[in-house]
């Protein structure tokens, strides 16, 4: 039986940017796959925003181009007369405030809400929403959508923020990262609250240490000039791995309203022990990937990259030992590690938990594996549980090994549609619903910490960037940083292990 989504409501949907690769890539795909199981009201219209000189025909062009390259399955002729029906387009320099006007005129008079969405560099925030005031489009219940990143430090982030919050209220700011509308993290509060077993077992009594890994095996794609200005520690920390590390250690919230959840939050970050110069080298490792092969394709390095200039010391790569200090988490060392170019593409989350103060097989195993609950965030998004057991012999010999118990959602969803990220987070926009988008404290409280691993970076002469080859797991130094408290990161390629 398919599930039965509640429709959005009619809306203007702007899309500022249009021609970019995160429209063509991500956006326009979501809406059509939102079209094809009925969920964007009739009424609602799609414009899109951009500085060429198009007419209506050539971007339905555009966008059914984008449509055949980025969906997977073959373009659906009914859907697609549906949705092309409800396109437009204006050509419009944002930077020219005076010209606003022509988009006023694409606007659909009888949808009470319009959705700026800001696929765009966060310089431009500032005064397009300038611009949208100039037309009344920044009023109640219209939103704006913001990609990230929202600035490249506290400093330019409260910049920004305080553009857009000049013309639009905090519950009209939706701030999207696209990982929070991954299936994998929406079931993380659920599997955290909803199930006894770790409810009372989720804490620093029980669990032993974390480890978070969003790996990518592409590079910078091209983008070396925005990418070289950023980094890892910026691009991925600061958002992505920030986000998950608070609702995997966030307390219970009173109950499942927007800001419910984000107090819970916010907690967590303003609980992050600050790395500073002293600390710095024992708690991260920064590192640039170099010539390699990846799936027998040679990968040339980052200094090698269309675009280059200049011998760049901008980090690929990076691993961080984080401490949360507050009563829950104290004394468990979280491990976080992303980086480009490396051996697979995939983001987990894996939490050991401790053994028992007394191992009943010692005679047979000195230390027995810890039990360990792998997060799949993706691919293949699902849970595995980590046992131990007994394999059956004819002796009586205690023989163990490891075996996983597996949930998968894909495989669990085949009979309702499965919601990608971005169809999700769209989906929620239009619907009016914050939950899955990041309020500005969380955004300024992450960069406030961010900021303080690069002053120390930068202070202390010793963090070095450490190369490593494009198709390895990163830099040998990161494997060492967790060594050095007796442990290791964890294997994506794993099999169930005979002890």
């Amino acid at each position: 039986m398919t599930t039965k989504y509640k429709t959005t409501q009619a809306c203007n949907l702007i899309i500022f940017g249009t021609k970019g690769d995160l429209a063509k890539r991500k956006l326009l795909p979501s809406l059509y796959q939102l079209e094809k199981i009925k969920l964007i009201h009739p009424q609602t219209r799609i414009i899109g925003v951009g500085r060429a000189n198009w007419n209506i025909n050539f971007y339905i062009h555009i966008v059914y181009e984008a449509l055949e390259r980025f969906v997977q399955e073959p373009i659906n002729t009914k859907f697609w007369n549906i949705l092309k029906k409800r396109l437009d387009f204006c050509n419009l320099d944002v930077n020219e405030i005076k010209y606003f006007n022509q988009l006023k005129k694409k606007i659909n008079k009888k949808n009470k809400i319009t959705i700026s969405y800001l696929a765009m560099p966060p310089t431009t925030f500032g005064i397009i929403c300038k611009g949208l005031n100039k037309i009344g489009l920044n009023n109640e219940p219209n939103r704006i959508v913001m990609e990230k990143p929202i600035g490249s430090d506290l400093k330019s982030s409260q910049k920004i923020n305080n553009q857009v919050s000049k013309y639009f209220l905090e519950k009209q700011i939706y701030r999207i990262d696209h990982y929070l509308g991954k299936e994998t993290i929406l079931n993380l509060l659920t599997l955290r609250f909803a199930n006894p077993i770790f409810i009372s077992n989720w804490d620093n009594r029980s669990i032993d240490h974390v480890q978070i890994t969003v790996a990518e095996d592409i590079g910078i794609e091209k983008r070396w000039k925005y990418f070289d200005n950023i980094g890892q520690l910026r691009d991925m920390v600061q958002s992505h791995l920030l986000q998950i590390l608070t609702i995997i250690t966030m307390s219970p919230p009173i109950n499942l309203m927007t800001d419910s959840i984000r107090n819970e939050k916010i907690k967590i970050l303003k609980a992050l022990r600050p790395i500073n110069h002293i600390n710095v080298k024992n708690n991260t490792v920064r590192g640039q990937y170099t010539t390699g092969y990846i799936k027998g394709k040679r990968i040339c390095g980052y200094l090698e990259e269309e675009g280059i200039k200049y011998n760049s010391h901008t980090e690929t790569f990076v691993s961080i030992k984080v401490d949360i200090d507050n009563w829950q988490w104290s004394g468990v060392p979280f491990y976080l590690r992303t980086g480009k170019r490396l051996s697979d593409k995939y983001s987990e989350i894996v939490i050991y938990f401790k053994n028992t103060t007394f191992n009943l097989f010692k005679n047979s195993y000195k230390e027995l594996p810890k039990n360990k609950l792998t997060i799949r965030i993706q691919p293949n998004g699902g849970i595995d549980l980590q046992i131990i057991n007994k394999l059956s012999t004819l002796n009586h010999k205690h023989n163990l090994q490891c075996n996983t118990l597996n949930l998968n959602f894909t495989e669990k969803s085949t009979k309702n549609k499965f919601l990608e990220a971005y169809e999700r987070l769209l989906l929620d926009t239009m619907r009016g619903m914050q939950t899955l988008f990041v309020r500005r404290d969380e955004v300024e409280e992450a960069w406030k910490w961010i900021d303080s691993i690069i002053k120390a970076w930068k202070i202390n002469s010793k963090t070095k960037i450490k190369p490593y080859q494009a198709g390895s797991t990163g830099p040998e130094d990161s494997n060492n940083m967790i060594k050095k408290d007796k442990r290791v990161w964890n294997k994506y390629n794993k099999n169930i292990n005979i002890i």
